[in-house]
């Protein structure tokens, strides 16, 4: 099942039509469905789609022979002498007509021939004026595709007509996948599995969330249950401290500080290692909105799957192991709600980019966060979910509540009180709720003017 990526689609399609020399460079964490926007891609072009593998570089030399022996109609098994002599073969082609050339895996052909870089920038240079190649390199190792292929110093480097950075799906796209469900349903699917297709692909619409959950992830024999550390062992060279990070971030250690003190490494270090999950797009660094000040950065666990994991797999390991998923679930269960609270708020986050792009809000802000800090009247911490600003006279405020109860006036009450805090002369409120508002609540609303009271439901009606 092929959903979503409409953009990525309409990109390369625009490059492909361009009929010139394009080269593309597509990469993005394991599973999130490179390999599959590139096969929809060039099902109806004439193409050489090579995958690479992790051996050595006369077997991914004999590998990319016979993808250009299929799509010449060459002689099976013919083997060229050297990936020079390969890859100028496919260049000469494209001399004469639209040809792509894909190279899934890169990192790992390149690691085992040394020289493939440099090969290809020599092609590239000499061919690219006359040649109508499409030219899609893909990598999984984004810091190898980062480092080794867009980097400065990269042979590569500047080479590129496009660069695309695959990412996971947002709720919009992912719930799709999820037709079946309710709308509530689908909301704790993602905050589950979250937006990487393949997690997706393993969800079964016609089962509950909670048959789901100890299918997938509180079975010893789903592959899912040992995903995230699999994951992390595949992208990183330690992976048992990366694994002590994440689960310090998903027990709640939010700061530098703690995360050092749970993990019993110095901050220096854990701050190395904090920057790698980053870029992984496994762990998020946030600072209060509008500052940036790094001693107020906390941490949080950016990948649904992995927070749901780290904070519910491990505690019950034992469980599980035994095979009491039904005991393990009955504990996860109570907690569900207040996990589905930092989801909920990336939800609507994302609703709130929706309505920008879409023209429909009003305040014209270019960027969300969350703001949290010392309110000096009351002499308190506050916070304040997300705000956004359009200029300095104009900004948003919201707040998200994922709760079996109505949001009541008190909760409104309290955002425009917060709110207060920054000068802008101009505010506009947002209130988002899974069970609805109160009849003060959407009195006091109409009262200001300038609230929206938005129901998750009607936000995001099941999809079809």
């Amino acid at each position: 099942m092929f959903i979503g990526r409409e953009r990525e689609m309409d990109a390369l399609n625009r490059l492909y039509a361009s009929g010139r020399f394009e080269f593309v460079v597509l990469y993005g964490r394991r599973r999130v469905g490179k390999t599959a926007l590139i096969t929809r891609f060039i099902e109806d072009k004439p193409a050489v789609y090579f995958t690479g593998i992790e051996s050595s570089a006369k077997q991914n030399l004999e590998n990319l022979s016979q993808s250009i022996m299929e799509y010449t109609g060459g002689v099976e098994g013919a083997m060229f002498s050297s990936f020079q002599a390969a890859l100028e073969s496919v260049f000469r082609l494209s001399e004469k007509k639209r040809v792509v050339l894909a190279i899934d895996e890169y990192p790992y052909v390149a690691r085992a021939s040394k020289s493939l870089a440099s090969v290809l920038q020599r092609l590239i240079d000499a061919y690219k004026e006359k040649s109508r190649l499409m030219l899609i390199l893909c990598g999984s190792s984004m810091s190898y595709m980062e480092d080794h292929v867009l980097a400065y110093k990269a042979p590569l480097y500047g080479r590129q007509t496009a660069q695309i950075k695959l990412q996971p799906f947002a709720f919009e796209e992912a719930r799709r996948y999820f037709s079946r469900f309710s709308a509530e349903e689908q909301a704790i699917a993602y905050g589950i599995v979250g937006g990487t297709p393949q997690y997706l692909l393993q969800v079964d619409n016609g089962q509950s969330i909670e048959e789901n959950v100890k299918r997938l992830l509180l079975n010893p024999a789903s592959p899912m249950y040992e995903e995230p550390v699999n994951l992390l062992k595949q992208e990183v060279r330690e992976p048992a401290l990366y694994t002590a990070i994440v689960t310090a971030i998903a027990g709640g250690a939010s700061r530098m500080s703690e995360i050092s003190g749970k993990v019993g490494e110095d901050t220096n270090t854990c701050s190395a290692y904090i920057k790698n999950l980053v870029a992984l797009g496994i762990v998020r660094k946030e600072t209060p909105y509008g500052e940036k000040a790094s001693k107020k950065s906390i941490y949080s666990i950016a990948d649904n799957m992995f927070r749901f994991w780290y904070r519910f797999v491990p505690e019950n390991a034992s469980l599980i192991e035994r095979g009491a998923a039904e005991i393990a679930y009955r504990r996860i269960e109570p907690n569900l709600s207040d996990y589905m609270g930092k989801v909920f708020e990336e939800i609507c986050k994302q609703y709130l980019w929706k309505l920008l792009l879409d023209g429909k809000s009003p305040v014209m802000f270019t960027s969300l966060g969350r703001w949290w800090g010392s309110d000096p009247v009351r002499k308190r911490q506050a916070e304040i979910d997300i705000m956004g600003e359009q200029d300095k006279t104009t900004a948003l405020f919201a707040e998200c509540k994922w709760t079996r109860e109505k949001i009541d006036q008190s909760v409104l009450e309290t955002l425009v009180e917060r709110s207060g805090l920054f000068p802008y002369k101009n505010r506009h409120y947002f209130l988002f709720a899974k069970s609805g508002f109160t009849k003060g609540c959407s009195e006091a609303a109409k009262v200001l003017g300038n609230v929206e009271l938005l129901r998750y439901a009607d936000m995001y009606p099941p999809c079809t």
